[in-house]
């Protein structure tokens, strides 16, 4: 794995998709959208498993798209209402739609919600993403801060 591969650059493909965009208009907790909340938790973990010597591009692409499940799951009730358990599988079924994924990138989007859905990681990268998506969404819970990320949005 070539190690000067940036975070921009391992998601730059999906980043400028359109569908990927449109999460912006998605609340995913307090006044944070699903695309501000993916970011977070994508880049955490790319930081986190670059220092661990992991597979740091699966884990910042399939971190951008783990919630990449594309309805207001405040509004609308898909799955009778058990959003936590089953976006996992929409997110997975909307992204291998639009994109070529690899085999962690899809086991980080399915795994993600471990272990309410007792689903166990299969590889190292899907538990740092489980773990940070907690945290993130803990902090953005906690107090409406995404530790800047916004100002990563606006250059898209």
């Amino acid at each position: 794995m070539d190690s000067n591969i940036g975070y921009e650059k391992c998601i730059c493909d999906l980043i400028h998709n359109e569908a990927v965009l449109s999460m912006e208009k998605y609340i995913q907790h307090s006044n944070i959208s699903c695309l501000e909340h993916c970011i977070h938790v994508s880049y955490r973990s790319y930081r986190l498993c670059r220092r661990l010597g992991l597979d740091y591009v699966s884990a910042a692409r399939g971190g951008l798209l783990h919630d990449f499940f594309l309805y207001d799951w405040h509004i609308d009730k898909p799955g009778n209402g058990l959003h936590g358990f089953s976006h996992p599988g929409t997110a997975l079924r909307n992204a291998t739609g639009k994109f070529s994924l690899n085999e962690m990138e899809k086991d980080i989007i399915e795994r993600h919600m471990w272990p309410l859905t007792l689903r166990a990681p299969r590889y190292k990268e899907t538990l740092v993403i489980s773990l940070v998506d907690k945290y993130c969404s803990l902090v953005e819970i906690c107090t409406r801060n995404t530790f800047g990320i916004s100002n990563f949005l606006e250059r898209y």
